[in-house]
């Protein structure tokens, strides 16, 4: 039995070793294959570089690796190298689509609760038609140079020509430079007043700017009496008008005329003036009435003291200089919660406008903003008075129109804005404070909390006669309006317009909301107001650093929408502020991928995932969603298939120079290096340039340094994609197939970003009018770009 034992395990031992063998055959064969596998993986990675299959086919992988990586004499087809590159920026890129993704979400927060409204301006009527409130309009300018007299009156007498009780209205005109040529056109304008008003109130005019309104009617509406006899007395008071501000001064004459000249001197100057006020109509004096013998509304010039060694806080300062407070210290102290004793000295702080009408709501409109709906007053009324919600409502805001721009708005529009952004931070507690074109309760400007027991009556009755002379009263208000006023007290802080942000306006409204306040976004069927829009690049450019460098300072200040408004404001809300507050650091995920890519292509590194790949469609559907749903987008707002690419355009420019410049200022600021400006955009425009605007052929015309930026990037883009073109087809040193199968999304973006720059290589290189791109600026370009390219291809 032992021997028979001893067979068997012998027998198991042999069938044992059977197994081994098969199991170390099978291992070897499998990896052959695998290696059969890598090196024909390797030799098609050759054949797309545009290379012959390395003599190492048969060899091991390791091996065949090498050679693949050193085949090429000239160092570019060192695959791993540009792999190991790659991956770095690839980094950096996901850095950039992160942040991207970061900013799509903020930006749909305003498109989940879009609200629409509608009024209903007989309920109004019917209800309280002998109690409506008074009203006072505030309209500010700063420079009769940029910001022409004509134009200023012509948004005079649109919002003096409401729809609305005369006798309830005054309007103010804040002048900033204290120029006597706005002095010398706004009494013209009172007097021109006594028969324009009437006339608009006859034939229910619209618009109810003199100048708008000839310009939009045909040849055929002109034959009329009336017509002809209005128009021919406008035309008398603009040659009047033009005629002094061509010679910079007014006629000795015209100062005899009328005594309030004698408030200028020979040392005043934008800069440097006395306060001025001059009360040109008043409604509460009976013989002020128009032809029709109606009393004509409150008319009042205002220009503040200015003086060199104090700081004048640009326009918050002016509005601020028109809004009142209250004169009882009790109610102020009840306004703020505060104690009586904190506004002992307010008594006698009484503001122009307060002593003069004091009316319970506030509008404020820029001077190029005429009225262009002489029903708004109305319409902003019916969310002021109405019985359920009116207690909560701070201000209404009225959108922005462009009456001069293009049909593709080749500037780029506010369109998406106006029609869906502004409608869904409606949605939750209301849009932003604009500065322009918004009507406001004026106890939210003293700072008043929001308080559900507290009911604030706007019910006037019409102002009574004063007893007071009226030159006495504009002699003791002057004082209200001296450079010296607001200090060591709490206007810009507590009270009024805040200081210390080029955007005072959204950093006002976000203050009264955080105070339990709500606004409301209001766009009727006829455009409330229209303005004027930029006609050159360079205006822009610098209005939109001015914007987006405003709102990167109210998210650092302590007025933050993410920590002074967390819990007070909605969260949609909070979201809704910090797309605009956001918009300067956008700046740097657009350089990057605006720049990058284009140098990798120039370097035949591949960033994006294969044609070929699985990973390539999460990119192309991104790409293109995003795409078509900005398109229709636009076009459901209104806009136009070229004006949509304009606007790509324009967003591009935006991101990569004024919003860089915006970024880099706000950090100095926040370390003390630089100081608060505000810049006003020019209102007047040369023939040449209008001609241009209107045949919508950008301006570049003046030399920057966000316009050589620009031009570097265009430069930079286009010589990356020749350098491209070079390799594949006049030295071959990259495959074809190899290009389109691994950098076919970096070349559609290289070329994307040189077809959008077709504009700025055509002002560099083919263009001859004074709106081309300055030699100067082309030669720093093209040498910089040029530099660069070099270095990164051969590097």
């Amino acid at each position: 039995m032992a021997t028979e034992k001893v067979a068997e395990h012998g027998g198991d031992h042999r069938e044992h070793d059977l197994i081994l063998s098969n199991l170390e055959r099978a291992i070897k064969e499998e990896e052959q294959v695998e290696r059969e596998l890598d090196v024909n993986e390797l030799s098609r990675l050759c054949q797309l570089h545009g290379k012959g299959i390395p003599a190492s086919q048969g060899l091991d992988q390791r091996k065949a690796t090498v050679e693949i990586c050193e085949f090429d004499d000239d160092g570019s087809g060192q695959l791993a190298e540009k792999c190991e590159n790659g991956r770095y920026v690839w980094i950096g890129m996901l850095g950039a689509e992160l942040w991207y993704s970061f900013y799509w979400f903020l930006t749909q927060s305003v498109r989940w609760n879009r609200i629409y409204r509608h009024t209903f301006r007989d309920r109004l009527l019917m209800r309280y038609e002998n109690e409506l409130p008074r009203v006072d309009i505030f309209v500010c300018t700063a420079d009769p140079v940029i910001e022409p007299p004509i134009m200023v009156i012509n948004t005079v007498l649109s919002v003096l020509a409401y729809n609305y009780p005369p006798v309830k209205l005054s309007v103010y005109l804040s002048d900033d430079a204290g120029s006597e040529l706005t002095f010398y056109a706004l009494l013209e304008a009172s007097r021109f007043a006594k028969h324009w008003l009437p006339y608009c109130k006859k034939f229910n005019v619209e618009p109810r700017s003199p100048a708008a309104y000839f310009a939009s009617l045909s040849v055929s509406d002109q034959s009329d009496a009336d017509f002809s006899k209005m128009k021919g007395l406008y035309e008398e008071m603009a040659n009047k008008i033009d005629v002094v501000c061509k010679a910079g001064t007014v006629s000795d004459q015209a100062k005899l005329e009328y005594k309030g000249f004698s408030k200028w001197n020979s040392y005043s100057s934008k800069k440097n003036h006395a306060a001025i006020l001059q009360i040109l109509n008043d409604s509460r004096d009976e013989e002020t009435k128009d032809v029709d013998r109606v009393r004509l509304p409150t008319l009042v010039y205002v220009a503040r003291e200015k003086h060199p060694e104090h700081f004048h806080n640009f326009k918050a300062g002016a509005m601020n200089a028109l809004v009142s407070l209250v004169p009882v210290a009790h109610h102020i102290s009840e306004i703020l919660n505060k104690p009586v004793d904190d506004f002992v000295d307010y008594n006698v702080q009484l503001r122009v406008s307060s002593e003069i009408s004091n009316a319970p709501v506030i509008l404020n409109v820029d001077c190029d903003m005429y009225s262009n709906n002489s029903n708004a007053i109305q319409d902003a009324l019916c969310f002021f008075m109405d019985e359920e919600r009116s207690r909560e409502i701070a201000f209404v805001q009225f959108p922005q129109s462009f009456g001069n721009a293009t049909k593709n708005e080749v500037y780029g529009s506010l369109r998406v804005i106006d029609e869906v952004e502004f409608h869904g931070a409606d949605g939750y507690g209301g849009p932003l404070y604009t500065g322009t074109g918004c009507f406001h309760r004026r106890d939210t400007l003293y700072g008043r909390e929001y308080s559900t027991e507290a009911r604030i009556d706007l019910k006037s009755a019409c102002p009574e006669k004063m007893e007071e002379n009226v030159h006495e009263l504009e002699e003791r208000l002057e004082r209200l309006a001296s450079s010296t006023y607001d200090l060591n007290t709490q206007w810009g802080n507590e009270i009024g317009l805040k200081y210390g942000c080029p955007v005072e306006d959204v950093l006002t409204g976000l203050t009264i909301k955080c105070k339990g306040w709500k606004s409301v976004y209001y766009r009727p069927k006829r455009d409330a107001f229209v303005g004027v829009t930029a006609t050159t690049l360079d205006q822009i450019l610098v209005q939109h650093k001015r914007w987006s460098e405003g709102d990167l300072m109210i998210l650092f200040s302590k007025y933050s929408p993410v920590w002074y408004g967390l819990g007070k404001l909605n969260p949609g809300l909070v979201l809704g502020y910090l797309i605009y507050c956001l918009w300067s650091p956008n700046c740097w995920a657009t350089l990057y991928y605006s720049i990058v890519p284009s140098f990798c292509l120039l370097k035949g590194i591949p960033l994006f995932p294969q044609v070929s790949s699985k990973w390539f469609l999460p990119f192309a559907y991104v790409v293109i969603a995003e795409l078509i749903y900005s398109f229709a987008e636009f076009l459901w707002s209104g806009g136009t298939i070229l004006g949509w690419w304009n606007e790509q355009r324009i967003w591009l420019y935006k991101r990569t120079s004024s919003y860089m410049f915006a970024f880099l200022d706000t950090m100095l600021k926040l370390f003390g290096s630089s100081n608060t400006t505000f810049i006003v955009t020019p209102k007047v425009t040369n023939d040449d340039v209008l001609l241009r605007y209107k045949q919508e052929k950008m301006e570049f015309g003046s030399a920057s340094p966000m316009l050589t930026i620009l031009s570097t990037l265009a430069m930079i883009n286009l010589f990356c994609l020749m350098g491209l073109v070079k390799n594949l087809i006049l030295t071959r040193v990259l495959g074809l197939e190899y290009v389109f199968e691994t950098m076919a999304l970096q070349i559609l973006l290289c070329g994307v970003l040189v077809f959008v720059n077709l504009p700025l290589y055509n002002a560099l290189f083919f263009r001859q009018d004074k709106g081309k791109i300055p030699s100067s600026t082309a030669f720093q370009s093209v040498g910089f770009a040029l530099s660069v390219c070099t270095c990164i291809a051969y590097m």
